[in-house]
């Protein structure tokens, strides 16, 4: 084996993946630059480093699952004017999620309730955090089968790992008393363990006749809201505002 294989072989047992698979053209740019030692092993550790970062990064984003990839700077504030752009900004940094805060996004359909949620959510993978996507409707489902399915199990254990849950749509669609007990035991493992962002086109006042039970209510948004900023997202909806037409595309064209 040449010194060269011998070095490929090694950064895979090291899991060093980028000089593996770029050692020649590193070794191509060293010479041409007339690196010092010092200088090319720094270059290899830069790389090196880069890649990890690049790779945990995807890691996190594929384990959010999110339904479509949303930013910040897609949001729309000129349309949705409930939210400032020093909220905004304020939101992008962070530090709610350090300190364990909730963010309840409330309002009609189409405000942008889903696209600032998942817009944060991937901000906060790009910062490093762990962050779990779910709608109400696949969390029932999930926690109702997850001592029986393998599926349901490993998704309920990467909520539980995430330093940011996102729950989407809830209230959109009926849950009974027993989703309601379930739903009620996450937040309060949850709760001071992890931030929460719930999106919902329910007010408060409201969630009384979701859940079914004025005391599981009360726990439930005593937990939510200890620590928590609510955001009544108000307008119309952007989707039905700003929709595409079969037809209008044809006579385009």
């Amino acid at each position: 084996m040449g010194t060269l294989d011998e070095i490929i072989s090694y950064s895979g047992s090291l899991k060093l993946i980028y000089l593996k698979q770029n050692l020649e053209q590193l070794l191509d740019e060293a010479k041409k630059r007339d690196q010092s030692y010092q200088e090319f092993l720094r270059t290899i550790l830069c790389y090196e480093m880069e890649s990890k970062e690049a790779r945990a990064k995807e890691k996190r984003l594929k384990s959010a699952s999110f339904p479509t990839l949303k930013t910040i700077e897609e949001f729309d504030l000129s349309f949705q004017k409930s939210i400032s752009k020093r909220q905004l900004n304020e939101l992008c940094e962070l530090t709610w999620v350090d300190q364990m805060y909730n963010l309840i996004l409330l309002g009609p359909p189409g405000v942008g309730k889903s696209h600032l949620a998942i817009a944060l959510g991937y901000k906060a993978i790009e910062a490093g955090y762990n962050v779990s996507f779910i709608t109400m409707d696949l969390l029932m489902h999930t926690l109702k089968t997850a001592e029986i399915s393998k599926k349901s199990k490993g998704k309920l254990n990467r909520i539980l790992a995430s330093s940011l849950v996102i729950i989407d749509e809830l209230g959109y669609l009926p849950i009974t008393r027993e989703e309601a007990n379930l739903f009620f035991s996450l937040i309060s493992t949850l709760h001071e363990q992890a931030s929460i962002i719930i999106t919902s086109n329910k007010g408060f006042e409201d969630w009384t006749e979701l859940l079914g039970d004025p005391a599981l209510t009360t726990a439930v948004l005593d937990r939510i809201t200890y620590r928590c900023e609510v955001i009544t997202m108000q307008g119309k909806s952007y989707r039905l505002e700003h929709r595409q037409s079969l037809f209008d595309k044809v006579e385009n064209d």
